[in-house]
């Protein structure tokens, strides 16, 4: 290296994986790796970092690569650089300060691999799109527009996400039934919120499902009822059992099964919502992420007096954006608005204006195909490495969306032996279970989330996941035999 002061040897040690990632993903994990060392300290801020040439060399990359990375991060922030004088990390970046509770959810330390779902990958938000729609919006808007904002969200922002859901997910979207949200948790929240105001004391809820209602739902006064899944989504009996009269349900892209409801039982399941004068929550949380073929499109369009719409940015852009939307029958629209503008006086103006200024220019359409792109090449991947490395595993629910399910054969259990294991070796991962799911017999399934790690961590995770279920195996398999 030709740096000085030196960097700690570690800190490129650390490129190393990256540089042998698959060369249509390598520049990205050079950038992420590299981004990676800087937040966590380990390029200290001043840190001058080595040209190109000498980085390029070392790895065994092509310096274009070290280049487009330097000005990202450069871009970013991450990095500054002067005129004959090299590149260095930025004096402005710094660790997490001590003593400083971070409440987001996290890995735990220690851990090697993450394969806990639900998160996107957070490096592809388009930093410089975003900044462009920030400078063009403060450059226009109104000065009236920065008071309090009307509840149901800014019209411009609402006539945006009215033809955008229309065109790309089959929505009837008037603007005047679009109601902005801090995301779908916050949109559920109102939904129960006024309907337990209406009389109902229960919501039906899927399981296996997302493990959040019970506790949503005890902040909204309604409780979760669990209702039972087949291979084509709800089962009606157990519904038409329960007594409730509203159902929260992901019928283009079921978590965590993977599954999309079947043409019959989403009409099955309208007819009950009529005969009821029901209503059917449609939390459509990564519909537009699905790979082999074209989207499901939404359930609303079908009824949308009896499905109330909601969606986010959450997987497309950033979760800590925290915008939503939700989408209701006429008869509700009045008191989800009363209800959302005593709950916080609505979302910021400046956000919905960027984004609505985001949509408008076409900038979405372009984020979501480059994700498209990028959850594409993370799903094969992990196709590949658990056919490479856990061979008789069956892999499902990888059609569509951010994560799928391994079931891992009988001889890598029991479940609870692996699980204890795969903790050990720093695997973070949960089983079927742990959303209400049930295993065939004795096979584990693993619910493997994959879109915030880059193909070559995916393949090292499936490594250490498979070198921990082989050891289990050939210990059992000793002990036996003894």
């Amino acid at each position: 290296m030709t740096s000085s002061p030196n960097p700690p040897s570690a800190a490129w040690e650390l490129l190393v994986p990256a540089a042998s990632a698959p060369a249509r993903a390598r520049g990205r994990a050079l950038q992420e790796a590299l981004r990676d060392a800087v937040r966590a300290g380990r390029l200290a801020p001043g840190t001058r970092l080595p040209s190109s040439r000498d980085l390029a060399g070392d790895l065994g990359v092509s310096r274009g690569l070290i280049t487009e990375a330097y000005e990202q991060l450069t871009a970013e922030g991450y990095l500054r650089t002067g005129r004959g004088a090299g590149t260095w990390v930025g004096a402005a970046v710094r660790a997490a300060a001590p003593g400083v509770r971070d409440l987001a959810p996290r890995p735990s330390a220690g851990v090697r691999a993450d394969f806990v779902a639900g998160s996107p990958d957070l490096s592809l938000f388009p930093r410089a799109a975003w900044a462009a729609a920030q400078r063009g919006v403060l450059a226009e808007l109104p000065h009236q527009d920065l008071g309090y904002p009307d509840p149901r969200g800014l019209p411009r922002l609402r006539t945006a996400l009215a033809e955008l859901l229309a065109r790309r997910r089959g929505v009837v979207a008037d603007p005047e039934r679009i109601i902005v949200c801090s995301g779908v948790t916050q949109a559920v929240t109102l939904l129960g919120i006024v309907l337990h105001a209406r009389g109902q004391d229960g919501i039906g809820v899927e399981s296996p499902g997302s493990p959040q209602y019970e506790e949503l739902f005890a902040t909204a006064g309604p409780r979760a009822v669990r209702l039972p899944m087949d291979d084509e989504g709800l089962v009606m009996e157990p519904l038409r059992g329960s007594g409730v009269r509203a159902v929260v349900t992901t019928p283009s892209h079921h978590f965590p099964s993977g599954i999309a409801y079947s043409a019959a039982r989403r009409a099955h399941l309208l007819d009950w919502a009529r005969e009821v004068d029901g209503l059917v929550v449609e939390d459509d949380y990564d519909g537009d992420f699905r790979y082999d073929r074209a989207p499901v499109g939404a359930l609303q369009g079908l009824d949308p007096e009896h499905v109330a719409y909601t969606g986010s940015v959450s997987k497309s852009l950033a979760p800590g954006l925290r915008l939503g939307w939700l989408v209701v029958p006429d008869g509700l629209t009045e008191e989800i608005v009363a209800r959302k503008r005593y709950m916080d006086l609505g979302n910021p103006a400046l956000d919905q204006a960027v984004l609505a200024r985001f949509v408008e220019r076409g900038d979405y359409d372009r984020q979501l195909r480059r994700c498209q792109r990028a959850y594409k090449e993370r799903r094969d991947a992990l196709a590949a490495a658990l056919e490479a490395h856990l061979p008789g595993t069956e892999v499902s629910g990888i059609a569509a969306g951010l994560h799928a399910i391994a079931t891992l054969p009988a001889r890598y259990g029991p479940q609870e032996a692996l699980l204890r294991k795969l903790a050990a070796c720093g695997v973070a991962v949960r089983p079927l279970r742990h959303y209400g799911g049930d295993a065939a017999g004795d096979a584990i399934p693993l619910v493997l989330g994959y879109a915030h790690l880059t193909p070559a961590r995916i393949t090292e995770g499936i490594r250490l996941l498979a070198r921990a279920a082989q050891e289990l195996d050939h210990a059992r398999v000793h002990s036996t035999r003894r």
